[in-house]
């Protein structure tokens, strides 16, 4: 029997262990998908020794951008990423293994968000600098959208703050994508702090959240004409592109 599995500490919850274990059953596939909580990114090592029929992995917090330095290649797309949250096992002869890193997210959000991209969609803000972000970032680029971070504090001379959110910015910038835990349950009554007045019909809002369906960062664009997006789709494709990486 095949196996996959989860590696982040801690795993309170996983969408990945219940849709992959539902697609072997439903599918007849001798596999089974198992949560790996490691305290310490050290742990993968130990993990993959002691289960000799483990082919593949996912990676979630804290450990997208850590786990790299324990990879022996990098997709190309998820080097200019950094963070890794899918990984092929290669079992080589004598023994051997090879860990090839690649990010999933950038293939389920593309996927997700270009059906839904009109001309006057060129420039984007992303709310939050994290591994998240970079995968939205770098998609989005491949898509021909410039992007701009958007932090809490100035990290990097080309971020802006919430406080640079002008109306000249935002007129700007019609493709908003939330990449905080800003608004998850259980704290649904809370939102990103952008200007949320100065959004228009023109303006695309797509939260990476899917827990609640429709958070109060969508609320309130659809309060003004923006259009909007939950996670869910991205999630479910970033797991059908899980599965391709593993068997190809």
């Amino acid at each position: 029997m095949q196996k996959y599995g989860l590696i982040g500490y801690p795993l309170r919850h996983s969408f990945s262990i219940g849709y992959f274990n539902e697609k072997f059953k439903g599918e007849h596939i001798d596999a089974e998908y198992v949560n790996f909580e490691i305290p310490r990114i050290g742990d993968l090592l130990e993990v993959i020794d002691e289960n000799p029929n483990l082919c593949g992995l996912n990676v979630t917090l804290p450990y997208k951008e850590q786990v790299i330095s324990f990879l022996d290649e990098l997709d190309p797309d998820t080097a200019k990423i950094g963070a890794v949250n899918v990984i092929k096992i290669i079992r080589l002869p004598k023994g051997k293994i090879k860990l090839v890193g690649y990010n999933s997210d950038i293939i389920g959000f593309t996927q997700s968000i270009e059906p839904m991209l009109e001309p006057h969609h060129k420039k984007a803000l992303l709310l939050g600098t994290g591994g998240a972000a970079k995968a939205v970032h770098q998609g989005l680029i491949n898509l021909g959208v410039k992007c701009t971070y958007v932090s809490r504090m100035r990290k990097n001379p080309s971020y802006l703050t919430y406080q640079d959110l002008t109306p000249e910015v935002m007129a700007e910038h019609t493709v908003i994508v939330n990449c905080t835990p800003v608004g998850m349950f259980p704290k649904v009554d809370f939102c990103p702090d952008i200007p949320y007045e100065l959004l228009t019909p023109k303006h695309l809002l797509y939260d990476l959240l899917y827990n609640p369906d429709r958070t109060l960062f969508m609320q309130k664009g659809e309060e003004h004409g923006a259009t909007v997006k939950n996670g869910l789709e991205m999630l479910l494709l970033q797991a059908f592109a899980a599965w391709e990486i593993w068997h190809k």
